[in-house]
């Protein structure tokens, strides 16, 4: 498993707080930069994970390929403290890019993540439709948006995340409002009104718990009249193209991630 926490030399890092939310902020060191900036949240269950996570990311490409920005912010661990603190974090560094657009040079404003950090992406591009912040586009990977169960999130046993563990991160993220309806900054699968938001692209392992939500996120979409599309793959290894990017289904997902990209800055 090759796990990498740092940069390499196409990438330069500049450390930023955004109201005491430690960031990381990401840019090309070999290519010209483009004025699109992607806020890339962090996976780990609501409840574990870190920013330099990113390094292990598929936003490392976006930085090294095409010379985007990257802000990774530090949110709240819901061990530390449960919902709203982590959106909130997260909501903060956007509205931070937004009100300093000429700083970042964001022509374009783009939110993605992984995991936990899918569903804070979409949680928080939410928020922008409803506030009045203008999101292009979000890239929430094989997102964690349901606290209810699912049909692929009851009784999974897939690799690295499993229904006991999405359980608990959920319980340890809502707390006592763990198995209720809640609001859809807090679950994005309880959302009723999708309209206005971003267009999307996502892809997910057909074996691993987020499956069916996340086909059900992207479904909803389309409903609601929005471009979306989500790539599936033959894995129950959740976080497949990170924690095993050598292997051949994870180059595959990479591979297409990198296409689909190109096509939307087209």
């Amino acid at each position: 498993m090759k796990i990498q926490l740092r940069p390499d030399d196409n990438v330069k890092v500049q450390k930023l707080s955004v109201g005491g939310i430690p960031t990381l902020v990401l840019k090309p060191a070999k290519i010209k930069e483009i004025p699109v900036v992607v806020l890339w949240i962090h996976g780990g269950g609501y409840i574990t994970g870190m920013k330099e996570m990113v390094y292990m990311s598929r936003a490392m490409d976006l930085v090294k390929n095409y010379g985007v920005t990257v802000l990774s912010p530090g949110y709240t661990l819901a061990w530390v403290k449960p919902y709203p603190a982590a959106v909130n974090d997260c909501y903060a560094v956007l509205d931070y890019v937004a009100k300093h657009r000429d700083e970042f040079n964001a022509e374009k404003i783009m939110v993605g993540g992984e995991s936990a950090g899918g569903g804070l992406a979409i949680a928080v591009c939410m928020m922008a439709r409803d506030r009045g912040i203008h999101v292009d586009y979000q890239i929430p990977l094989y997102p964690m948006i349901s606290n209810l169960d699912t049909a692929t999130s009851k009784d999974n046993h897939g690799k690295i995340w499993n229904t006991r563990r999405n359980h608990f991160g959920w319980r340890l993220y809502l707390r006592k409002d763990a198995k209720k309806n809640v609001s859809p900054y807090a679950a994005p699968a309880q959302q009723t009104n999708y309209a206005g938001l971003p267009p999307c692209y996502s892809f997910v392992g057909n074996g691993e718990p987020f499956y069916q939500e996340t086909l059900d996120y992207v479904t909803a979409l389309k409903e609601a009249g929005i471009e979306a599309q989500v790539d599936v793959y033959p894995s129950d290894y959740h976080a497949f193209d990170m924690l095993k990017p050598d292997d051949e289904v994870s180059k595959q997902a990479i591979r297409k991630f990198n296409e689909h990209f190109e096509n939307v800055l087209k």
